[in-house]
C-alpha cells in the first residue's frame, strides 16, 4: 500500500488504499509528520476511499494523530470511509471525535 501526501489551501490530504494496519505506522507517521510541522496548515484529512481494510492499531494511529494535531492547533478529518471500514469507525464511535466528510 503506498501513502500519497497532498498539499491544498490549509488543508493536507493523506491517502490510502488497501490495508491500513500496523505495517504502515511508519509509513502513517512519516506522512502526517510533516503536515504537522506545516504551520499554514490548518487541517489533515485522511483519504480512506480506497481502504478496503482497517485494523485496531490503525484505529490507534488514528487517535495518536489526532492527539498530536489537536496540540497543533489542527483538526483530522476522515474522508469518504464507506463499507467494513466506516462501519469499523462506526462501532468505535470515532464520529465523536473525528470530522466525518462523506463519500463524494
Amino acid at each position: 500500500m503506498a501513502i500519497d501526501v497532498k498539499i491544498s489551501n490549509t488543508t493536507g490530504h493523506i491517502s490510502m488504499s488497501d490495508t491500513f494496519d500496523f505495517k504502515m505506522h511508519r509509513d502513517f507517521k512519516n506522512a502526517y509528520m510533516p503536515l504537522l510541522d506545516n504551520a499554514a496548515l490548518r487541517e489533515i484529512e485522511i483519504g480512506l476511499g480506497k481502504v478496503e481494510f482497517i485494523d485496531s492499531s490503525a484505529l490507534g494511529m488514528l487517535m495518536l494523530l489526532n492527539e498530536r494535531a489537536r496540540t497543533a492547533n489542527k483538526t483530522v478529518a476522515l474522508a469518504n470511509a464507506s463499507g467494513a471500514v466506516l462501519a469499523l469507525l462506526e462501532v468505535a464511535n470515532f464520529r465523536k471525535i473525528f470530522i466525518f466528510k462523506p463519500t463524494v
